[in-house]
């Protein structure tokens, strides 16, 4: 089989590729820089040089390559989680209009199943973990309900289409190598410079995923049953408890403390929903469907 993954030089993409590899699939990555591409000739992938905004190009490449299946990975997020409001813009460019360039180039090439990175941490789950059926937070303040917004056409688009099987992995907040939240990450930093309050009560629940453990769920899907999956861990863990626990582990302060009051003043009212309003996932269709079985986290928090 024959697997194109899109934003394959990313902090998942390159553990997939490497997973994919390792299971004998023939397998391409598509990145735009040149550092990206040659991370991919690393790990002996074939390269696709590609930029998904642009739309010929795109369809010209399905056209030569012909896979049997695209995973779509595409995202362009900041070095910080601090600079988020100022990239999230062009992060949805790329994902509704460049990931539209790529589904389409896919179903017009006949490409038998795609599979849609999607979002495992604005999800409705009524105060408790959400299931794989529960709609994402459209109605959140900001940049949160505009990325959920925008979770929903691409999961609508994904799942809605007859001519291709869709799947739509709803990954929980990433860490491990590459990512934010690992000691050399840029949330770490942040925290060793005590930047990131606790806010009010901190209920938030978060689901997280290691980047290795969501390549190893990628790769189950590309022979189960298309549908939605929540690719999260087994330890949704409270804001209250994961900041503190997070702080020790990487040898940064204890967070200190700010009232939703002071927050919302000072912050906005993004930060406040953030820390409070967010719900964790329940992984329990992945587990059995996937054969899905993440480790435990390392902070320790839950």
């Amino acid at each position: 089989m024959k697997i194109l993954v899109a934003g394959g030089s990313g902090a998942l993409g390159l553990p997939l590729i490497g997973l994919l590899r390792q299971a004998g699939y023939d397998v391409w990555g598509m990145a735009h820089s040149v550092r990206g591409q040659a991370a991919l000739s690393a790990l002996g992938a074939g390269v696709v040089q590609g930029n998904a905004l642009e739309r010929s190009a795109v369809f010209a490449m399905m056209e030569r390559l012909r896979p049997d299946c695209v995973v779509d990975q595409l995202t362009s997020l900041p070095t910080s989680p601090f600079d988020l409001p100022h990239r999230l813009p062009a992060d949805r460019v790329l994902r509704l209009q460049g990931g539209g360039n790529l589904f389409d180039a896919a179903r017009a090439c006949c490409v038998a199943r795609y599979i849609q990175q999607s979002c495992g941490f604005y999800l409705n789950g009524a105060g408790g973990l959400a299931e794989d059926t529960a709609a994402l937070k459209t109605t959140a303040p900001g940049h949160m309900g505009e990325s959920a917004r925008m979770y929903t056409a691409l999961e609508k688009r994904v799942m809605s289409a007859p001519d291709i099987q869709g799947t739509a992995l709803r990954y929980g907040f990433f860490y491990g190598p590459r990512t934010w939240y690992w000691p050399d990450g840029a949330f770490t930093t942040h925290m060793r410079q005590a930047e990131v309050p606790l806010i009010g009560a901190g209920a938030s629940v978060f689901s997280f995923i290691h980047v290795e453990d969501a390549a190893r769920a990628t790769l189950s899907a590309l022979s189960a049953p298309q549908g939605v999956y929540n690719v999260v861990d087994d330890q949704p863990v409270p804001v209250h408890a994961w900041l503190p626990a997070y702080a020790r582990w990487v040898g940064a302060p204890a967070p200190r403390q700010m009232t939703a009051q002071d927050a919302r003043a000072s912050l906005g009212e993004e930060s406040v929903y953030y820390q409070n309003a967010l719900d964790g996932a329940c992984n329990h269709k992945a587990r059995v469907v996937l054969g899905f079985a993440p480790r435990r986290q390392p902070w320790g928090a839950a």
